[in-house]
């Protein structure tokens, strides 16, 4: 199992827009595809409360490279994601990391 946690640094004041699009929008195409949330969070503590981190389950680097590709080209997600930023850009920055649970971990 190898999980995924994505940190999106919003531009000031825009988080709201940010969560409003993965409501509305952006879950609808991840089931679409497959994709699995484990969960979303934002900051309450910590260098910027307009961030939002979550974290996606894979079984394989396979299959994510498939499904994420596939979603991320979906030129419907890309028409509706340009209309949300038609107000002004809403993520300044991504981070992203692929990660293995150890044997002693509680989530496998």
């Amino acid at each position: 199992m190898i999980h995924e946690m994505r940190t999106y640094h919003c531009a000031p004041g825009r988080l709201p827009a940010l969560n409003h699009r993965f409501q509305t929008i952006t879950l609808g195409f991840w089931e679409k595809y497959g994709i699995r949330q484990v969960g979303f969070w934002t900051t309450l503590v910590g260098q910027s409360n307009q961030t939002l981190t979550y974290m996606l389950q894979w079984d394989s680097l396979a299959e994510r490279e498939t499904k994420w590709n596939a979603f991320a080209g979906d030129p419907d997600w890309l028409a509706q994601r340009a209309a949300t930023e038609a107000e002004g850009i809403i993520v300044e920055r991504i981070e992203n990391q692929l990660l293995v649970p150890t044997a002693y971990s509680a989530l496998r």
